[in-house]
């Protein structure tokens, strides 16, 4: 009986750290949420919530972004800045892209980061760590 006990107590202990472990992943995330496109002055406005949950605090922060027209033909290249975040910061920042309706923009891709730093270096955790999502009908991804 004693070998049974330790087995269970042995994969409860595995399953907890499992479990601490995927919360830990979960805590070390940049959120960039697209929270709202509206139509303003022939355009569309863009309204982006970052959160900074990687830990670093990063001195400047910036995302190049493909936006993709109605029929899913790319259109063109935007730069997303978002400044300096320190750690556990959210930031609301929006973008307004001229000439361009909402209503025909089917989907924003982060291409590439633009520019990550802290401490003055370049650090990877800007793409590495970063976790997309979309309150909009625009679809949002990497």
């Amino acid at each position: 009986m004693k070998r049974q006990t330790g087995l269970w107590g042995s994969l409860a202990v595995a399953i907890l750290l499992s479990a601490a472990q995927g919360a830990a992943a979960q805590e070390k995330a940049f959120s960039l949420e697209l929270n709202t496109a509206r139509d303003v002055n022939n355009g569309c406005r863009l309204v982006y919530v970052a959160h900074n949950g990687t830990g670093i605090a990063l001195d400047s922060t910036s995302y190049e972004v493909a936006v993709f027209d109605s029929d899913g033909g790319f259109s063109q290249l935007l730069i997303l800045e978002f400044g300096k975040l320190p750690v556990g910061k959210t930031k609301v920042v929006q973008f307004d892209l001229p000439n361009q309706p909402c209503g025909k923009i089917s989907r924003l891709l982060v291409n590439d980061v633009a520019d990550c730093k802290s401490g003055g270096q370049p650090v990877d955790v800007c793409m590495g760590a970063l976790k997309t999502s979309t309150r909009t009908k625009v679809g949002f991804d990497l």
